[in-house]
């Protein structure tokens, strides 16, 4: 299974790229080892939110609820992210990212801190 991950570059930019979550077949499908983490972070962004260039404050997976957030990296790609939808939230340090709504549509989301490697 791969998802798509902001990391920091060694220009100080953030880029896209994948990482592989190995699966292990349990009968009725694969399933992922267990990721450490502190818990898990709820968050609704109004249809107005727009927030510059900022790191992530942490290693995260962010999981779209609801609503669309496009987001803009250091070296120019821009991706919408939509109902459903997930990343990580590698690019801690450096430039970051840009983040805002889309179509005036407020947006819910779940943020879950990660320890460790994934992929």
């Amino acid at each position: 299974m791969k998802i798509p991950r902001i990391y920091t570059g060694p220009d100080g930019r953030s880029h896209f790229d994948e990482v592989e979550i190995d699966l292990i077949e349990r009968g009725q499908g694969g399933v992922s080892e267990l990721f450490d983490g502190p818990g898990v972070i709820f968050r609704h962004t109004a249809g107005d939110y727009e927030l510059d260039f900022h790191p992530a404050p942490r290693r995260q997976i962010v999981v779209n609820l609801d609503g669309w957030v496009e987001l803009e990296l250091g070296d120019g790609t821009v991706r919408r992210f939509g109902p459903g939808s997930l990343f990580l939230a590698d690019d801690t340090t450096g430039q970051g990212h840009r983040s805002r709504a889309i179509d005036g549509q407020p947006r819910h989301s779940l943020f879950v801190p990660i320890d460790g490697e994934i992929g």
